[in-house]
């Protein structure tokens, strides 16, 4: 009885989690400018949702994704651009919120370790094939 009531509490656990909060404002509405809605829209394929993590805010279904296409979206239709709202996200959330990392010295190991393990493969390949011919 024990395992069963604690059972349909791991069940249930997860339906108790979702908020009963109506959706952010401009969360699903666009802007009524194409071209501020544009910006906004490229803007929020480059930021990542905290929620999901492997997601754009643009893709993502989080609540919490919902909010921040809700904030992107009144900054820029407030007269923000997309570099101010993005430096302001940074600011607020660090630089891993951007789905395109900055090349900056902290950040070279990101973008120098595929193209090391490529090289590293491509020499090990051709030795391999030198041994055989």
């Amino acid at each position: 009885m024990k395992r069963g009531l604690l059972l349909l509490a791991l069940v249930s656990a997860p339906l108790l989690a979702d908020s009963k909060l109506p959706p952010a404002a401009w969360a699903n509405r666009q802007l009524p400018d194409a071209r501020q809605e544009a910006a906004a829209q490229s803007l929020m394929e480059e930021v990542r949702c905290l929620v999901c993590q492997g997601q754009s805010i643009a893709d993502s279904n989080a609540e919490l994704a919902g909010d921040m296409r809700s904030m992107i979206r009144q900054r820029i239709g407030a007269g923000q651009q997309p570099g101010e709202v993005r430096d302001w996200l940074i600011g607020r959330y660090g630089p891993w919120i951007s789905l395109r990392p900055p090349v900056e010295p902290l950040t070279w190991p990101l973008w120098a370790v595929p193209l090391a393990l490529l090289l590293v493969g491509g020499w090990i390949a051709a030795r391999r094939f030198r041994r055989r011919a």
